[in-house]
């Protein structure tokens, strides 16, 4: 899957001034509805968060996946943010989340939506991976480092 056909350095946050998981949520859906990516922010953030009352969507290793899908999406979305002071967001390792990446894609379609959370949690299992986009300087650089 070419992820920057999904993402651009628009979509990224490089510093979230979130500090609970719904205002993580809101933050990076408010950054794709000022985009043009997102129709309704309400419907998509309520996918999201009905999504994790289901289950938590955070991993391990600092890293969450926040995903819904609703109709205030014509395709898959996606956008990535950071925050280096971790949020609490129900890691299965009991660990604070530093890395986000949430998408949202339309109910009809469930190939992209898996196929991209597939390829980001391959993508992010890399711990050099990992402490690279946590260091990096800018929206391009996360994006670089995340697709190579």
């Amino acid at each position: 899957m070419n992820l920057k056909k999904i993402l651009t350095s628009d979509d990224i946050i490089l510093s979230l001034s979130a500090s609970t998981k719904k205002e993580v949520i809101r933050e990076m859906v408010e950054c794709l509805h000022q985009r043009g990516k997102i129709e309704d922010k309400e419907a998509a953030l309520q996918a999201i968060m009905e999504r994790e009352k289901k289950m938590s969507t955070g991993l391990e290793k600092g890293v969450a996946l926040p995903h819904g899908k609703c109709e205030a999406v014509k395709e898959l979305v996606a956008a990535i943010a950071l925050k280096h002071e971790g949020v609490d967001f129900g890691c299965l390792d009991g660990q604070p989340a530093k890395i986000f990446i949430m998408t949202l894609s339309p109910l009809n379609r469930s190939g992209p939506h898996i196929q991209f959370l597939a390829e980001i949690t391959r993508l992010l299992k890399n711990k050099e991976k990992r402490e690279k986009i946590l260091q990096a300087q800018s929206e391009e650089e996360v994006l670089e480092i995340l697709c190579s």
